[in-house]
């Protein structure tokens, strides 16, 4: 059906191009302290997902017969970028670029291209190399923040050596670079009867670096405060809106500190929850994608809240440490409810009463 509208009409003034550099630049932050924490590590990541996510768009268009001047729309480097910062700093170079691959070809191309996916490409790809590659993708490098670094992650050679043999380095004799992730460890721990607090005591656990970005994890999950610079400018924008990501951390923060109230040796607390894992990343630029998540501010609140309720569930019953990335595909499953339950009002709908 047709919808014509009466003028005038005025250009909101952005672009799809725009609107994926906005994106890419809200994350910078982000992958500059990936870089900072994993040097040439970091930097050979993202730059093999970027180009291998460029080169898979590529040929999906020239097998479609599509012009390649869509390219140009920033999407498929968005993705490229998204996709290396959920990945440890481990993660070799074939699994770059088949996760690359995975991301263009399953979680976009494959639905019709950019606008007509249901969950987020990038977030599809890390899923799929997590449960393909469970070793290689909870294998984790102590960062350079350390007192004592096992490695000297800003020499391009050793680094070089690292990328290209993956956590299989651990066999080459540098077991001393890999350390457990603070949600993995507080998991293991506790399923041994360990009690939270005692188990983040003996991690080390300092809720300050996890705020600046010197705990172990993917490279770019590691630091809040970078994350928050980015969202905050996102929103400054108009590129989000603060429904999602509010809602969604909001929900996690009341169920941690309701539980770890009522048991605080079994149920981690509030900031830990907040601050541990891809929480900000996906609260900011995975669960807000327009593309995947409701249209409407009241169905991105319930949105946020399903998000919030998995996540947690998650991470406090489920197998997996973590639960955010699972949490959001999952949610995008149920947009179109959401977006059929919760769709504004016809202006000039009666509610049914009568005169």
């Amino acid at each position: 059906m047709l919808v014509m509208l009466s003028s005038p009409h005025m250009h909101g003034g952005d672009s799809l191009r725009m609107m994926m550099l906005t994106v890419i630049l809200a994350l910078l932050p982000a992958a500059a302290v990936s870089v900072y924490l994993f040097g040439w590590l970091a930097v050979l990541l993202i730059l093999v997902c970027m180009l291998s996510c460029l080169a898979t768009e590529a040929v999906c268009l020239k097998l479609m017969g599509k012009s390649l001047t869509t390219l140009l729309d920033n999407s498929a480097a968005l993705t490229g970028l998204l996709l290396a910062l959920t990945l440890p700093a481990l993660t070799p170079w074939w699994m770059a670029v088949v996760g690359s691959i995975f991301a263009i070809v399953l979680g976009k191309q494959v639905y019709g291209g950019l606008g007509y996916n249901i969950f987020n490409p990038a977030l599809s790809a890390r899923v799929i190399l997590l449960i393909s590659f469970p070793l290689q993708m909870t294998t984790w490098i102590i960062p350079m923040s350390a007192a004592t670094p096992a490695v000297n992650l800003y020499d391009l050679s050793t680094c070089l050596t690292l990328f290209f043999a993956g956590p299989d380095a651990l066999k080459l004799g540098l077991d001393a670079i890999s350390m457990a992730s603070p949600l993995g460890h507080v998991k293991t721990e506790w399923t041994l009867g360990v009690p939270v607090a005692d188990a983040l005591a003996h991690y080390h656990y300092s809720y300050l670096g996890a705020f600046l970005g010197t705990e172990a994890g993917s490279i770019g999950e590691t630091s809040v405060l970078a994350l928050l610079i980015g969202g905050v400018f996102l929103m400054a924008r108009h590129s989000i809106t603060w429904h999602i990501p509010f809602s969604y951390l909001a929900t996690v923060a009341v169920l941690a500190a309701l539980f770890s109230g009522i048991d605080p040796d079994h149920f981690a607390p509030p900031m830990f929850h907040l601050f541990a894992g891809g929480l900000m990343l996906c609260a900011f630029f995975m669960a807000t994608d327009p593309v995947s998540s409701p249209v409407t501010p009241t169905g991105q609140i319930v949105f946020g809240i399903g998000c919030g309720v998995l996540t947690w569930s998650i991470r406090s019953f489920g197998g997996y440490p973590e639960g955010a990335m699972f949490s959001v595909l999952l949610m995008n499953c149920a947009v179109p409810l959401i977006d059929h339950y919760f769709r504004p009002r016809v202006y000039g709908h009666e509610s049914g009463r009568k005169s």
